[in-house]
């Protein structure tokens, strides 16, 4: 068994819950017309869905995700693929989206980035909380297990993030206009708040780690390892690419160019 063996109990509540608040912060980012970070949003939970259930799941076999009645817990039935798909779906958007949209509302310093923020958070906060009352309510209620090992793949995600670093600070020594170079140290705080509130989150309200049977030392090892290495892994990508896609198009998907001179000085 790996030290590091991230995982999760939630009940079926938690998930619809969950389901329903990451729909309305979608539909909130478009109704404020912060298209691009929506799109962005999205694209995030797909690419964690894709990672999820096809590397970690189907590649690797490192993921697997169990059932049981809250009531119950000790009689788990080992999900299928359908099962399995389904529920990292939900997860995979989930923290896909409200991670995605958390780190491009940083990075393009949004004037509103503080209260978005704050909103993920505190529902990181509040939505256990809330499964929790609707499951005292109903203590027979469905619930899932999902459990990964980072064995057969964290060394793959350190080599992906030291090459997306190396090329930063490369590109950075070799850059002479200062203003174009990549803000290294806040880049890697980003990637490290992203992740690192998240699974804080997880771990404070009993959602994660639950199977360390008390253990501290390695509650503690699962969130610095994830928060260090699982998002910020990918921060030096995602800075050259939001650089781009900012460059061309405001938030209401508008493009740069096509816009009046004076609109541009704003």
């Amino acid at each position: 068994m790996d030290y590091v063996q991230p995982t999760r109990n939630f009940s079926l509540a938690y998930v619809i819950l969950d389901s329903i608040f990451v729909c309305a912060f979608v539909f909130l980012l478009f109704f404020k017309k912060k298209r691009v970070t929506a799109y962005w949003a999205l694209a995030g939970g797909v690419l964690y869905f894709l990672v999820d259930f096809l590397l970690f799941y189907l590649a690797t076999g490192s993921r697997e995700i169990f059932s049981y009645a809250l009531d119950e817990p000790a009689k788990t039935v080992l999900l299928g693929p359908g099962g399995t798909a389904g529920i990292l779906f939900w997860m995979s958007m989930s923290y896909g989206i409200l991670d995605f949209a958390f780190i491009w509302l940083w990075l393009s310093n949004d004037e509103h980035r503080s209260e978005y923020s704050l909103l993920i958070v505190v529902w990181w906060i509040c939505c256990p909380l809330m499964a929790d009352f609707i499951n005292n309510l109903a203590p027979s209620s469905l619930a899932f297990m999902t459990t990964r090992g980072t064995g057969k793949y964290h060394g793959v995600m350190g080599l992906i993030m030291v090459v997306g670093y190396v090329l930063a600070i490369v590109y950075n020594l070799l850059q002479k206009e200062k203003d174009k170079k990549v803000p290294l140290v806040r880049i890697f705080i980003i990637g490290f708040m992203a992740q690192f509130l998240w699974e804080a989150a997880l771990l404070v309200f009993g959602v994660r780690s639950q199977n360390y049977g008390g253990d501290s030392m390695r509650q503690i090892m699962t969130l610095l390892q994830n928060s260090l290495v699982e998002t910020n892994l990918g921060m030096p990508y995602i800075y050259f690419i939001h650089r781009f896609v900012t460059a061309r198009y405001r938030e209401n998907c508008s493009k740069v160019e096509s816009l009046p001179k004076e609109s541009l000085v704003e």
